[in-house]
């Protein structure tokens, strides 16, 4: 029946309840696990989980495991059984490095080595893309189907849960809408919207520019610090007003700003960044600490909204080597990477050697 949600439209509900701090259900076949944010964790659904059959385990990424001193037995993940006295703090000081320079002995932690970890992989996939901190509570349970019924719990197939996280939501146009701007009278805002229920992503038009010709182009990633509040960390505002002037300059341009806020792990992560860079570390250790890699952000959207725009050549206005990676493997022909200089000063010129020096960013 068409009334019956569809797998992409439970992922988003599922991203909402881990948000909200109820659990989901992850079904592959006869095997099923409850999950939990640990982010979002109450003292009261922590008890009700150790209650139930089986131990439950912690799931943290291989980067929080480093800094933990816990052994990633799986690779990308490492598990941690709870123990039976735990408690919300103690699943929130594993998660959180908010606290780790002040109370740094958190073990022994001892990992699992024996049996799958597919579920748990599925879980912290989930918990990025809810903008939680990676790290979720994972108990494997029986009859996984009754008991979510039972609880009135969203459920998910594993397999196509990890097929469609893995995967970038395709876009659909929304609206779009002539906007003069200072850098261009001449401008126009495409909406685009994901299947998936994830952000919705904007495409700036300047001018008319020709299909048939490579467009002045710009993948700028959401900077809510420095696009709006003129944050001197970053140099992320500069970069958009200035590819923004560019294409005024020159009559024509597309810059594709992507909701992918902190290098694609939200905004209140990317404080949780800022954060421990006050506590010394650089953007990437910062990152790691977290549990995120380097840079988290999906350039393939650049391509598909290049593409749905109708452009398939690029002089692509960046810094960044991997953006030019990424949208030729997406289909669209980098003819030339013109540079982005702009915005250095003496509070983020550590930041921007960090780009140069762990990213490749071009500087």
């Amino acid at each position: 029946m068409s009334l019956t949600p569809e797998i992409a439209e439970r992922i988003a509900r599922a991203r909402t309840d881990l948000r909200m701090g109820l659990p989901v259900v992850l079904l592959d076949g006869q095997r099923g696990a409850l999950v939990l944010a640990a982010e979002t964790l109450s003292p009261t659904r922590l008890a009700d989980l150790l209650n139930l059959p089986g131990t439950p385990v912690l799931a943290i990424t291989a980067r929080r495991a480093e800094t933990l001193k816990a052994r990633p037995y799986d690779g990308d993940l490492a598990r941690l059984p709870l123990p039976a006295d735990a408690s919300p703090a103690w699943v929130r000081a594993l998660a959180d490095p908010a606290d780790d320079l002040r109370h740094p002995m958190k073990g022994p932690l001892i990992a699992l080595r024996d049996g799958p970890a597919d579920l748990h992989r599925i879980a912290l996939k989930l918990a990025k893309s809810a903008r939680l901190l990676p790290a979720a509570l994972v108990l494997d349970i029986d009859a996984p189907r009754e008991f979510a019924s039972a609880h009135h719990l969203t459920t998910l197939p594993a397999g196509a849960t990890h097929t469609l996280l893995a995967n970038a939501s395709p876009m659909h146009p929304v609206i779009s809408a002539r906007l003069p701007m200072v850098a261009s009278d001449a401008g126009r805002v495409h909406i685009f919207r994901p299947e998936d229920g994830g952000e919705e992503h904007y495409a700036i038009e300047i001018g008319r520019p020709a299909r048939d010709k490579p467009v002045l182009a710009r993948l700028h990633s959401a900077c809510f610090t420095g696009d709006v509040l003129g944050s001197l960390k970053c140099d992320c505002g500069p970069q958009l007003r200035g590819a923004l002037a560019q294409m005024g300059a020159e009559g024509a341009g597309v810059l594709l700003y992507l909701n992918q806020e902190g290098r694609g792990i939200g905004l209140a992560n990317k404080m949780r960044a800022y954060s421990l860079q006050d506590q010394g570390f650089d953007t990437v250790e910062a990152n790691h600490r977290l549990g995120f890699e380097d840079d988290e952000r999906d350039f393939r959207l650049g391509a598909e909204l290049l593409q749905r725009l109708g452009f398939t050549q690029a002089r692509l206005l960046t810094n960044n080597p991997k953006k030019i990676d990424m949208l030729r493997k997406n289909g669209i022909e980098v003819t030339e990477r013109v540079p982005l200089k702009v915005g250095e000063n003496a509070h983020n010129r550590a930041y921007l050697a960090t780009k140069a020096a762990k990213s490749g960013h071009l500087l």
